[in-house]
């Protein structure tokens, strides 16, 4: 439905948009601009237009910024993780196995390539890195933490 698809765009889209227009005249020169997309924002699957498409947009929106913000050495990335285990990644798992009729952990576990869920520790440890010195270098770009499941 239509207002379901607005109001995924607004959170991940216009809530990126608003969040970056709101920090950046705050920031000194030189920084770290962290967007969080998903798997969802290099991918196309069936079913799930809103949230694909505001995924994404959130990408060209961080190419934008990444452009305009280089003369001031902010650094814009987006973070692209895959299935996470945690409640809400559960409870996704849990309607989708009543829709496709096996267990949806086993599904997911079954399309990436290093066979599991990242552990919220490992998503936290690559947005550290993006925001850090280590990628003074890295600027739109965007990070797959996904186990290959982009691949």
């Amino acid at each position: 439905p239509e207002d379901v698809f607005d109001a995924v765009y607004s959170v991940h889209v216009k809530g990126a948009f608003l969040l970056c227009q709101a920090a950046v005249p705050r920031m000194n020169d030189g920084g770290s601009i962290v967007i969080m997309s998903s798997v969802a924002g290099v991918r196309g699957d069936p079913g799930v237009y809103g949230y694909i498409t505001a995924k994404h947009a959130q990408v060209g929106l961080m190419r934008c910024l990444a452009k305009e913000l280089a003369p001031r050495r902010i650094r814009v990335n987006t973070l692209h993780p895959g299935p996470v285990s945690n409640a809400f990644q559960g409870a996704v798992e849990a309607d989708l196995g009543g829709i496709i009729g096996r267990d949806g952990t086993e599904f997911f576990n079954g399309i990436i390539p290093l066979g599991r869920h990242a552990e919220p520790e490992e998503i936290a440890r690559s947005a550290l890195y993006l925001a850090s010195d280590q990628s003074s270098f890295t600027t739109g770009s965007t990070l797959m933490v996904d186990g290959g499941m982009s691949a």
